[in-house]
Protein backbone atom coordinates (compact mmCIF):
# COMPACT_ATOMS: atom_id res chain seq x y z
CA UNK A 1 0.00 0.00 0.00
CA UNK A 2 2.98 2.31 0.63
CA UNK A 3 4.93 3.18 -2.51
CA UNK A 4 8.57 2.12 -2.77
CA UNK A 5 9.75 5.69 -3.47
CA UNK A 6 8.20 6.74 -0.14
CA UNK A 7 9.75 3.82 1.74
CA UNK A 8 13.17 4.76 0.35
CA UNK A 9 12.71 8.26 1.82
CA UNK A 10 11.84 6.77 5.23
CA UNK A 11 14.33 3.95 5.68
CA UNK A 12 17.28 4.83 7.89
CA UNK A 13 15.82 8.27 8.68
CA UNK A 14 14.42 9.84 11.83
CA UNK A 15 10.66 10.06 11.21
CA UNK A 16 7.84 11.79 13.08
CA UNK A 17 4.23 10.74 12.47
CA UNK A 18 1.43 13.27 13.06
CA UNK A 19 -1.01 11.01 14.90
CA UNK A 20 -4.64 11.54 15.91
CA UNK A 21 -5.85 7.97 16.68
CA UNK A 22 -8.36 8.33 13.83
CA UNK A 23 -8.62 5.75 11.06
CA UNK A 24 -6.19 7.45 8.67
CA UNK A 25 -3.24 8.00 11.02
CA UNK A 26 -3.83 4.65 12.77
CA UNK A 27 -3.68 2.86 9.42
CA UNK A 28 -0.46 4.68 8.56
CA UNK A 29 0.96 3.81 11.99
CA UNK A 30 0.50 0.08 11.38
CA UNK A 31 1.59 0.26 7.73
CA UNK A 32 4.87 1.82 8.89
CA UNK A 33 5.32 -0.98 11.43
CA UNK A 34 4.52 -3.56 8.75
CA UNK A 35 7.24 -2.11 6.53
CA UNK A 36 9.73 -1.96 9.43
CA UNK A 37 10.01 1.83 9.37
CA UNK A 38 11.23 3.42 12.60
CA UNK A 39 9.29 6.48 13.80
CA UNK A 40 7.91 8.44 16.75
CA UNK A 41 4.44 9.93 17.07
CA UNK A 42 3.09 13.37 17.99
CA UNK A 43 -0.49 14.07 19.04
CA UNK A 44 -2.31 17.30 19.91
CA UNK A 45 -5.17 17.41 22.42
CA UNK A 46 -7.37 20.44 21.72
CA UNK A 47 -9.57 19.66 24.72
CA UNK A 48 -12.86 20.24 22.87
CA UNK A 49 -14.13 16.63 22.81
CA UNK A 50 -14.48 14.20 25.71
CA UNK A 51 -13.19 11.44 23.43
CA UNK A 52 -9.85 13.22 22.97
CA UNK A 53 -8.64 11.91 26.35
CA UNK A 54 -9.20 8.33 25.15
CA UNK A 55 -7.41 9.12 21.88
CA UNK A 56 -4.36 10.40 23.77
CA UNK A 57 -4.35 7.32 26.00
CA UNK A 58 -4.52 5.09 22.92
CA UNK A 59 -1.57 6.93 21.36
CA UNK A 60 0.45 6.47 24.53
CA UNK A 61 -0.51 2.78 24.77
CA UNK A 62 0.61 2.16 21.18
CA UNK A 63 3.88 3.99 21.79
CA UNK A 64 4.59 1.90 24.90
CA UNK A 65 3.63 -1.36 23.16
CA UNK A 66 5.88 -0.75 20.15
CA UNK A 67 8.68 1.05 22.00
CA UNK A 68 8.15 4.45 20.35
CA UNK A 69 8.27 7.97 21.74
CA UNK A 70 4.92 9.75 21.98
CA UNK A 71 5.04 13.56 22.01
CA UNK A 72 1.92 15.26 23.41
CA UNK A 73 0.75 18.86 23.26
CA UNK A 74 -2.26 20.07 25.22
CA UNK A 75 -3.34 23.00 23.08
CA UNK A 76 -4.49 26.33 24.52
CA UNK A 77 -8.19 27.15 24.22
CA UNK A 78 -9.26 28.29 20.75
CA UNK A 79 -12.12 30.82 20.79
CA UNK A 80 -12.57 31.45 17.06
CA UNK A 81 -11.44 30.28 13.60
CA UNK A 82 -10.88 26.83 15.05
CA UNK A 83 -9.70 25.04 11.87
CA UNK A 84 -7.11 27.68 10.99
CA UNK A 85 -5.78 28.19 14.53
CA UNK A 86 -5.73 24.44 15.25
CA UNK A 87 -3.59 23.93 12.15
CA UNK A 88 -1.24 26.72 13.25
CA UNK A 89 -0.88 25.21 16.73
CA UNK A 90 -0.38 21.71 15.31
CA UNK A 91 2.31 22.61 12.82
CA UNK A 92 4.12 24.94 15.23
CA UNK A 93 4.32 21.95 17.60
CA UNK A 94 5.64 19.68 14.83
CA UNK A 95 8.19 22.28 13.69
CA UNK A 96 9.45 22.70 17.26
CA UNK A 97 9.84 18.92 17.67
CA UNK A 98 11.64 18.65 14.32
CA UNK A 99 14.05 21.42 15.30
CA UNK A 100 14.67 20.12 18.84
CA UNK A 101 14.84 16.38 18.09
CA UNK A 102 16.33 16.70 14.58
CA UNK A 103 13.74 14.66 12.69
CA UNK A 104 14.39 14.18 8.98
CA UNK A 105 10.76 13.63 7.96
CA UNK A 106 7.28 14.64 9.09
CA UNK A 107 4.56 12.20 8.03
CA UNK A 108 0.88 13.04 7.74
CA UNK A 109 -1.99 10.67 6.92
CA UNK A 110 -3.63 12.69 4.13
CA UNK A 111 -5.16 10.24 1.66
CA UNK A 112 -6.74 10.28 -1.81
CA UNK A 113 -10.12 11.40 -0.44
CA UNK A 114 -8.52 14.44 1.22
CA UNK A 115 -6.83 15.31 -2.05
CA UNK A 116 -10.01 15.01 -4.12
CA UNK A 117 -11.97 17.00 -1.52
CA UNK A 118 -9.37 19.78 -1.71
CA UNK A 119 -9.39 19.72 -5.52
CA UNK A 120 -13.18 20.07 -5.71
CA UNK A 121 -13.19 22.93 -3.20
CA UNK A 122 -10.47 24.75 -5.16
CA UNK A 123 -12.26 24.14 -8.46
CA UNK A 124 -15.43 25.74 -7.07
CA UNK A 125 -13.47 28.80 -5.88
CA UNK A 126 -11.52 29.20 -9.12
CA UNK A 127 -8.25 27.37 -9.72
CA UNK A 128 -5.68 26.27 -12.29
CA UNK A 129 -3.71 23.06 -12.72
CA UNK A 130 -1.31 23.81 -9.85
CA UNK A 131 -4.08 24.43 -7.31
CA UNK A 132 -6.11 21.46 -8.56
CA UNK A 133 -3.12 19.14 -8.26
CA UNK A 134 -2.95 20.23 -4.63
CA UNK A 135 -0.89 18.19 -2.18
CA UNK A 136 2.34 16.45 -3.13
CA UNK A 137 3.43 13.12 -1.68
CA UNK A 138 6.90 14.50 -0.90
CA UNK A 139 7.69 18.17 -0.20
CA UNK A 140 11.08 19.59 0.75
CA UNK A 141 10.91 22.08 3.58
CA UNK A 142 13.80 24.12 5.03
CA UNK A 143 15.20 21.50 7.40
CA UNK A 144 13.04 18.42 6.74
CA UNK A 145 10.76 16.68 4.28
CA UNK A 146 6.98 16.55 4.59
CA UNK A 147 5.71 13.16 3.41
CA UNK A 148 2.15 12.07 2.72
CA UNK A 149 2.56 8.31 2.17
CA UNK A 150 -1.18 7.63 1.70
CA UNK A 151 -1.91 10.23 -0.98
CA UNK A 152 -2.66 7.57 -3.61
CA UNK A 153 -4.70 5.38 -1.21
CA UNK A 154 -8.49 5.63 -0.92
CA UNK A 155 -10.27 5.82 2.42
CA UNK A 156 -12.10 2.57 1.64
CA UNK A 157 -8.74 0.82 1.22
CA UNK A 158 -7.56 2.13 4.60
CA UNK A 159 -10.75 1.01 6.36
CA UNK A 160 -10.50 -2.42 4.76
CA UNK A 161 -6.91 -2.74 6.04
CA UNK A 162 -7.97 -1.75 9.57
CA UNK A 163 -10.88 -4.19 9.60
CA UNK A 164 -8.91 -7.12 8.14
CA UNK A 165 -6.13 -6.57 10.69
CA UNK A 166 -8.69 -5.99 13.48
CA UNK A 167 -7.06 -2.69 14.46
CA UNK A 168 -8.76 -0.31 16.86
CA UNK A 169 -9.22 3.33 15.83
CA UNK A 170 -11.44 6.29 16.78
CA UNK A 171 -14.11 8.11 14.79
CA UNK A 172 -14.18 11.89 15.22
CA UNK A 173 -17.86 12.79 15.43
CA UNK A 174 -17.18 16.31 14.12
CA UNK A 175 -16.42 14.74 10.72
CA UNK A 176 -20.17 14.25 10.35
CA UNK A 177 -20.94 17.94 10.83
CA UNK A 178 -21.87 19.14 7.34
CA UNK A 179 -22.01 22.77 8.43
CA UNK A 180 -18.21 22.53 8.06
CA UNK A 181 -17.54 23.12 4.35
CA UNK A 182 -14.96 20.39 3.83
CA UNK A 183 -17.25 17.83 5.49
CA UNK A 184 -20.07 18.86 3.17
CA UNK A 185 -17.85 18.39 0.11
CA UNK A 186 -16.69 15.02 1.43
CA UNK A 187 -20.14 13.54 2.04
CA UNK A 188 -21.90 15.03 -0.99
CA UNK A 189 -19.22 14.83 -3.67
CA UNK A 190 -15.74 13.35 -3.06
CA UNK A 191 -16.83 10.21 -1.17
CA UNK A 192 -19.48 9.11 -3.74
CA UNK A 193 -17.08 9.87 -6.62
CA UNK A 194 -14.32 7.76 -5.08
CA UNK A 195 -16.66 4.86 -4.42
CA UNK A 196 -17.51 4.66 -8.13
CA UNK A 197 -14.29 5.89 -9.81
CA UNK A 198 -11.34 5.03 -7.55
CA UNK A 199 -8.88 3.82 -10.21
CA UNK A 200 -9.74 6.62 -12.66
CA UNK A 201 -9.29 9.31 -10.01
CA UNK A 202 -5.90 7.85 -9.04
CA UNK A 203 -4.81 7.99 -12.68
CA UNK A 204 -6.08 11.58 -13.08
CA UNK A 205 -3.95 12.75 -10.16
CA UNK A 206 -0.91 11.06 -11.70
CA UNK A 207 -1.49 13.15 -14.85
CA UNK A 208 -2.04 16.30 -12.80
CA UNK A 209 1.27 15.72 -10.99
CA UNK A 210 3.05 15.35 -14.32
CA UNK A 211 1.41 18.52 -15.68
CA UNK A 212 2.32 20.52 -12.57
CA UNK A 213 5.95 19.38 -12.75
CA UNK A 214 6.18 20.44 -16.40
CA UNK A 215 4.49 23.81 -15.82
CA UNK A 216 6.23 24.95 -12.66
CA UNK A 217 9.91 25.66 -12.13
CA UNK A 218 11.03 24.69 -8.63
CA UNK A 219 12.60 27.78 -7.04
CA UNK A 220 15.02 27.71 -4.13
CA UNK A 221 14.22 30.22 -1.39
CA UNK A 222 17.22 31.48 0.61
CA UNK A 223 16.82 33.02 4.01
CA UNK A 224 18.82 34.92 6.57
CA UNK A 225 16.84 34.66 9.77
CA UNK A 226 13.37 35.99 8.97
CA UNK A 227 14.48 37.62 5.73
CA UNK A 228 13.71 35.34 2.74
CA UNK A 229 14.53 35.96 -0.90
CA UNK A 230 14.86 34.31 -4.30
CA UNK A 231 15.54 35.32 -7.89
CA UNK A 232 12.41 36.48 -9.70
CA UNK A 233 11.71 33.74 -12.26
CA UNK A 234 9.30 35.98 -14.19
CA UNK A 235 6.98 32.98 -14.13
CA UNK A 236 4.17 34.18 -11.91
CA UNK A 237 2.92 30.68 -11.10
CA UNK A 238 6.40 29.53 -10.04
CA UNK A 239 6.92 32.65 -7.92
CA UNK A 240 3.63 32.26 -6.08
CA UNK A 241 4.23 28.56 -5.49
CA UNK A 242 7.63 29.36 -3.94
CA UNK A 243 6.08 32.11 -1.77
CA UNK A 244 3.28 29.77 -0.69
CA UNK A 245 5.73 26.99 0.20
CA UNK A 246 7.89 29.35 2.27
CA UNK A 247 4.92 30.79 4.15
CA UNK A 248 3.58 27.29 4.87
CA UNK A 249 6.93 26.45 6.45
CA UNK A 250 6.28 29.48 8.68
CA UNK A 251 2.79 28.20 9.56
CA UNK A 252 0.87 30.57 7.32
CA UNK A 253 -1.48 29.65 4.47
CA UNK A 254 -2.23 32.12 1.71
CA UNK A 255 -5.92 32.81 1.11
CA UNK A 256 -7.45 32.86 -2.37
CA UNK A 257 -7.71 36.66 -2.24
CA UNK A 258 -4.04 36.99 -1.23
CA UNK A 259 -3.01 34.78 -4.15
CA UNK A 260 -5.02 37.04 -6.43
CA UNK A 261 -3.27 40.10 -4.98
CA UNK A 262 0.13 38.54 -5.64
CA UNK A 263 -0.82 38.18 -9.31
CA UNK A 264 -1.73 41.84 -9.71
CA UNK A 265 0.33 43.80 -7.15
CA UNK A 266 4.09 44.17 -6.73
CA UNK A 267 3.95 44.48 -2.93
CA UNK A 268 1.43 42.65 -0.75
CA UNK A 269 1.00 42.41 3.02
CA UNK A 270 -0.51 39.06 4.08
CA UNK A 271 -2.12 38.10 7.36
CA UNK A 272 -0.75 41.22 9.03
CA UNK A 273 2.42 39.14 9.37
CA UNK A 274 4.49 39.28 6.19
CA UNK A 275 5.41 41.76 3.47
CA UNK A 276 6.04 40.25 0.02
CA UNK A 277 7.73 42.36 -2.63
CA UNK A 278 8.13 41.05 -6.18
CA UNK A 279 10.74 43.39 -7.63
CA UNK A 280 12.17 43.10 -11.13
CA UNK A 281 15.11 40.96 -10.06
CA UNK A 282 14.22 39.44 -6.68
CA UNK A 283 11.26 38.42 -4.59
CA UNK A 284 11.70 39.53 -0.97
CA UNK A 285 9.71 38.34 2.08
CA UNK A 286 10.07 39.95 5.50
CA UNK A 287 8.00 40.11 8.69
CA UNK A 288 5.64 43.09 8.76
CA UNK A 289 7.52 45.57 10.94
CA UNK A 290 6.15 48.62 12.72
CA UNK A 291 7.07 51.95 11.14
CA UNK A 292 9.44 54.10 13.15
CA UNK A 293 11.53 57.23 12.66
CA UNK A 294 14.40 56.29 10.39
CA UNK A 295 17.60 58.26 9.94
CA UNK A 296 17.78 60.47 6.88
CA UNK A 297 20.92 58.71 5.61
CA UNK A 298 19.20 55.31 5.78
CA UNK A 299 16.12 56.58 3.94
CA UNK A 300 18.27 58.02 1.19
CA UNK A 301 20.16 54.72 0.84
CA UNK A 302 16.85 52.82 0.53
CA UNK A 303 15.62 55.32 -2.07
CA UNK A 304 18.74 54.89 -4.20
CA UNK A 305 18.48 51.10 -3.97
CA UNK A 306 14.76 51.31 -4.92
CA UNK A 307 13.71 49.33 -1.84
CA UNK A 308 9.95 49.07 -1.32
CA UNK A 309 8.93 51.43 1.56
CA UNK A 310 6.99 48.70 3.40
CA UNK A 311 10.20 46.64 3.66
CA UNK A 312 12.33 49.45 5.02
CA UNK A 313 11.34 49.32 8.74
CA UNK A 314 12.44 45.67 8.88
CA UNK A 315 15.86 46.39 7.34
CA UNK A 316 16.29 49.45 9.55
CA UNK A 317 16.00 47.18 12.61
CA UNK A 318 18.00 44.21 11.21
CA UNK A 319 21.56 45.05 10.26
CA UNK A 320 22.58 41.59 8.95
CA UNK A 321 19.53 41.46 6.69
CA UNK A 322 20.33 44.97 5.46
CA UNK A 323 23.90 43.96 4.57
CA UNK A 324 22.58 40.95 2.62
CA UNK A 325 20.01 43.14 0.83
CA UNK A 326 22.73 45.62 -0.22
CA UNK A 327 24.90 42.73 -1.42
CA UNK A 328 22.05 41.33 -3.56
CA UNK A 329 21.07 44.68 -5.06
CA UNK A 330 24.66 45.74 -5.76
CA UNK A 331 25.04 42.74 -8.10
CA UNK A 332 22.17 43.85 -10.34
Amino acid sequence: MLEEKTLLELRGKKNLLAFSAGGDSTALFFLLLKNKITFDIAIVDYGVRAQSEDEVLYAQELANKYNLTCKLLKAPKIDSNFESKAREIRYSFFEELISTCRYDNLLTAHHLGDRLEWMLMQFCKGAGVIELAGMKSIEKRDSYKLLRPLLQVGKSELLKFLHVENIKYFEDETNQDESIRRNSFRHKYSQPLLEENLSGIKKSFEYLDEDRDSLVKELHVENLGEFAYFKNSHNQRSNILAIDKYLKSNIYMLSASERHQLKSEITVTVGRKFVINQSEDYVFITPLTKQENMEKEFKEKMRLLHVEPKLRPYFYQNHKALVKLEELLSCI
